[in-house]
């Protein structure tokens, strides 16, 4: 049911097909293939159609499936056929075609009796005693949680899962909708027992499908398209309920002061460690920082002993996309503060006051507005501007919003740049983005922009003949072309000199390009490796099967992928020597991202205190909120993290987070985590 899909498709930079489809319409057509009979639902991306979900079923019973969207020249494009027994339980499925990366993916299940057997790209597995058990795949469309959903009603609301697991589905909400004159009675179920956090779908009145939504992507019968907002809000109803018991469950709200007493303490201005500090917490601030010896513990204080371990500022994460399940993500990781890069204004809204009012665990949130301009491959987020007075009224509207900063997509015209970074900065934003096809880093940096996004873009600085960044090709020639780069050339060394020379700061997200260049399917790619044993079953088993990675035809390919990416490196530590600065950011939604992108940073040669004082005080800085935030000094809000170890001489032991203090509050990333499945 491409559970692994919910996530891929979300983010906004993560790699593509090998050749790029120049299409004119961002809907691809139904292919020829798919019968006039067929059941379709349209795929939405924010609420603008982008593919199609087509179900038909054949004489012989069997139940067919094509599957497809575009999503600036990416997305899936897959056909299954299921077969099911009497009690809606699948015997046989068979699916084919690409993910949303455009890598040939192929599943096959077949249950025999007591025996099942199947393979797909991350398994090629059997297993006896499997009766009566609902196979749950990798690659089949919408249709197949539904299939789900339907066998386990029939099995009185409960089933037993392939190859691990028990699912369990209730309905939790009935909405009356209405379009072209047809009244429907929607039932929303909740599916639990697939990954981290329930999933949901919409049935009819006969329990066929109707709707799913999450996040920016959702699909629904064609005809009720225009129903999807009443949907997706009584969703998010049921879905924040949820969020507030977990949070009411699993903040500690301390009584009394919080003592941190005898850990070493790590000085994010100075970037070194100070021993034997004891660090004291009143209501949402740092009361006091001293050394150890001598001091009083206030009446009825909470004492944490910190001996043996490391308390830093509460981690930033300057790249994100933020969604309820990453933000809680996020906290258990120790990610107090993220910059969201992208979002639905009003989710992100709502999602900020649920934090802010503790209904919802997760980070503070520094918003940046998205805008792009429209086209075929224009993103997700419909926020576009094609005239000079759009770009001025879009950044007016994220201004009188209280954002703090634009983030200019690829197809804005780049004759808007210095417009929309006139208006920003007149205004009091900061600008920053992905360079706008048509121009170059250099261009974009003197038209204004403060922060480039993306290593890649500052490799396509110097392959000017590559036009349409708008399309995958943005990371293509990069990969191809990039291990040729010459960093000591002039031409490097006199952008390094603009960059330093405007301040402007570099966004890298080295997670994203090794994932794109060097992770293949069937691997575990190193951004979960170190949690992969302790994830959900079926979140381990998505993430095996790829999805994430260019494709790699041959041998040559992967060498050379791996030698652009390798040089990506080279250069952030070149970055970095020359004095530009760099920001610690993900474009990722799993929280622990932020642990590996720092293990890059440490491994390209940049010191570990170093990469620790860029994740903590000087993302505060570049945002301007290091008054508040960014380092463990009193007077400032207590957003801090105690880890098990000394990051600063062992980068790994970040992930060894065992308290978040978060305004004050203490959650324990152990319970966190088992609250969503992961051990």
């Amino acid at each position: 049911m491409n559970r692994r899909l919910s996530t891929v498709i979300v983010l906004l930079t993560f790699a593509s097909l090998a050749h790029p489809q120049q299409q004119e319409s961002p809907t691809p057509a139904l292919p020829s293939d798919v019968p006039k009979e067929a059941h379709i639902r349209t795929v939405l991306s924010d609420k603008t159609p982008s593919g199609q979900d087509a179900v038909w079923t054949t004489p012989d019973g069997a139940v067919h499936e094509f599957f497809q969207f575009n999503d600036r020249g990416r997305g899936p494009k897959i056909y299954t056929t299921y077969k099911l027994d009497a009690k809606g339980i699948v015997v046989t499925e068979d699916s084919k075609g690409v993910d949303y990366m455009k890598n040939p993916v192929e599943e096959h299940f077949e249950l025999a009796g007591a025996s099942a057997s199947w393979k797909n790209q991350a398994e090629d597995t059997h297993q006896s005693n499997a009766s009566g058990k609902a196979y749950v795949d990798l690659d089949g469309g919408p249709e197949s949680l539904a299939v789900l959903t339907r066998a386990a009603i029939k099995n009185g609301g409960k089933i037993d899962l392939l190859p691990s697991g028990q699912t369990t589905v209730r309905s939790v909400k009935s909405v009356p909708v209405e379009a072209s004159g047809t009244r429907i009675s929607a039932t929303l179920y909740e599916v639990s027992g697939l990954g981290y956090e329930p999933a949901y779908v919409w049935l009819d009145e006969s329990q066929q499908f109707f709707a799913t939504t999450y996040g920016w992507s959702s699909t629904a019968r064609q005809g009720f398209e225009s129903v999807v907002p009443i949907l997706h809000k009584a969703q998010q109803e049921v879905e924040n309920s949820r969020a507030a018991e977990l949070a009411r469950a699993l903040t500690h709200v301390p009584s009394g002061d919080v003592v941190i007493r005898n850990v070493g303490l790590f000085d994010s201005e100075a970037a070194k460690i100070l021993p034997k500090q004891r660090v004291v917490v009143h209501e949402d601030r740092i009361a006091s920082v001293a050394a150890e010896a001598g001091q009083v513990t206030p009446a009825n204080a909470e004492i944490i002993d910190g001996s043996g371990r490391t308390l830093l500022p509460g981690l930033w994460d300057m790249h994100a996309h933020l969604f309820p399940l990453n933000a809680f993500m996020d906290v258990a990781a120790g990610v107090t503060t993220v910059r969201d890069m992208g979002n639905s204004i009003d989710d992100l809204t709502l999602l900020r006051k649920h934090i802010a009012d503790g209904t919802q665990i997760g980070p503070r949130v520094v918003p940046a507005g998205f805008i792009d301009g429209p086209g075929p491959f224009e993103g997700p987020i419909k926020v576009l501007a094609a005239t000079p007075q759009e770009a001025v009224m879009r950044v007016d509207r994220y201004a009188d919003l209280g954002y703090v900063q634009i983030k200019i997509y690829s197809s804005v015209k780049p004759e808007l740049v210095p417009i929309i970074a006139n208006e920003a900065h007149k205004r009091g934003l900061r600008v920053s983005g992905h360079v706008p096809a048509g121009m170059i880093a250099e261009q974009f940096i003197r038209d204004g922009a403060n922060e480039i996004q993306h290593m890649n873009f500052v490799f396509l600085n110097f392959m000017p003949d590559v036009k349409q960044t708008r399309t995958p090709e943005r990371f293509i020639a990069p990969g191809k072309r990039g291990a040729d780069l010459d960093l000591n050339s002039p031409q490097v060394n006199d952008f390094i000199a603009l960059l330093k020379e405007r301040r402007v700061v570099i966004d890298p997200t080295m997670g994203v390009w090794e994932n794109t260049y060097t992770d293949r399917q069937g691997q575990i790619p190193k951004i979960d490796q170190a949690m992969f044993d302790r994830l959900p079953v079926q979140a381990q088993r998505g993430i095996k099967a790829g999805g994430g990675s260019l494709p790699v035809p041959d041998d040559a390919t992967d060498k050379t992928y791996r030698a652009s990416y390798a040089k990506m490196e080279t250069m952030l530590k070149k970055l970095y020597d020359s004095g530009v600065q760099l920001v610690a950011g993900t474009d990722a939604g799993s929280g622990y991202a932020l642990h590996r992108e720092l293990e890059i940073y440490t491994q390209a040669g940049i010191p570990a205190p170093a990469v620790l004082r860029m994740a903590t005080l000087e993302g505060a800085r570049v945002m301007h909120m290091d008054k508040d935030f960014g380092s463990v000094t009193p007077g400032k809000y207590a957003d801090m993290i105690l880890v098990n170890g000394d990051p600063t001489t062992q980068i790994s032991d970040i992930r060894k987070v065992d308290l978040v203090v978060k305004n004050g509050n203490l959650l324990r990333p152990a319970e966190l985590y088992h609250a969503i499945g992961v051990h």
